[in-house]
């Protein structure tokens, strides 16, 4: 992760989530050993006291199962670090939230935290892609990736829309 993602992350972390940790170093799902069969497709961040926080974008609804995979992957790395764990989760407009607040049994300390917005977070992808093309930034496979699936992403109605930013980019920029 670079520089300008870090710092955008951390921000993210601490405006939406109100958390004042100083946070100090980003690791992969590889570098903190997390088993293949326990989700990992998130950030994960390193706070000064070593515990850790994990930033998702969630692009499906949030239901049971996603609850579950959540607690999974908190509960593994509490067990491998024996710190607390922070898991935040950003949910767009598109996204619904399927699950009642509740307090979880376990013996890991952990949070779960969602953040949901009225943005969309499809225009917010595709605004930051831009961005990069517009300040001369090379699009990296995660940018590719994410543009790519605007057009499934989005409400229906905006589908059309979508494909066709992704072909104009794609056919001048690719």
């Amino acid at each position: 992760m670079n520089k300008k993602d870090f710092n955008t992350r951390s921000n993210i972390i601490k405006e939406t989530f109100n958390d004042t940790r100083k946070i100090v170093a980003y690791a992969t799902a590889e570098e903190l050993g997390i088993d293949d069969e326990i989700h990992h497709e998130g950030d994960f961040f390193i706070t000064s006291n070593g515990e850790i926080i994990d930033l998702e974008f969630q692009s499906v609804d949030f239901t049971e199962y996603e609850l579950v995979k959540y607690i999974e992957l908190a509960e593994h790395l509490y067990e491998k670090y024996g710190k607390e764990v922070s898991i935040y989760i950003l949910c767009p407009k598109e996204i619904n939230v399927l699950v009642k607040e509740e307090e979880i049994l376990s013996e890991a300390e952990f949070t779960i935290k969602l953040a949901c917005s009225q943005v969309d977070s499809c225009e917010v992808i595709l605004e930051a892609i831009k961005n990069k093309i517009r300040n001369n930034e090379i699009l990296d496979e995660d940018d590719w990736h994410n543009l790519r699936h605007l057009q499934v992403m989005c409400e229906k109605s905006k589908r059309n829309y979508y494909r066709l930013e992704y072909l104009k980019i794609m056919n001048r920029y690719y």
